[in-house]
């Protein structure tokens, strides 16, 4: 299977991820904490149908350390007993943040002030700006059918 469209080797779609990719790097170095990034990028990606995404993210999270439980647990955070509170508030955000559409409201008072409860001003900047980049990297590679299993943690550096 190939993609529709190669992403890197596209100079208009290769410029723009290396800005997105760019944006990521400021968040990495936050102060959201680095499980907390990358369940929220999990949970959209899944959300999403990015298999790509889904796929690199598991991997980069378990080779950060991130348990096999918790990674297989992430669809159905809110029946898991392994999440903390936090990181729970973190997931509700994500979840309504990437399904926008499908409420009239966007994102509720009550997600937002449940996460304002367990985050800082910054990293609440964090959690907003990592929930709308890996929205946007879903959707280039959801568009393209880019496959999804091969990649290698640490692949893009």
């Amino acid at each position: 299977m190939d993609a529709r469209l190669n992403l890197f080797g596209n100079p208009v779609a290769a410029k723009v991820l290396r800005h997105v990719t760019s944006a990521s790097k400021a968040i990495e170095s936050s102060g959201l904490p680095a499980a907390t990034q990358e369940l929220v990028k999990i949970r959209a990606s899944q959300i999403n149908g990015c298999g790509f995404c889904t796929d690199m993210h598991t991997k980069d999270a378990a080779q950060a350390g991130e348990t096999s439980v918790r990674l297989n647990l992430v669809a159905a955070w809110r029946e898991a007993t392994v999440f903390t509170e936090a990181e729970r508030a973190a997931l509700e955000l994500a979840e309504q943040g990437t399904r926008i559409a499908d409420a009239a409201g966007g994102v509720s008072d009550e997600a937002w002030a449940n996460a304002a409860k367990y985050y800082d001003e910054e990293q609440l900047g964090a959690l907003v700006s990592i929930i709308a980049l890996i929205n946007a990297f879903n959707r280039l590679n959801v568009i393209v059918q880019q496959p999804a299993g091969d990649y290698q943690p640490g692949q893009f550096g």
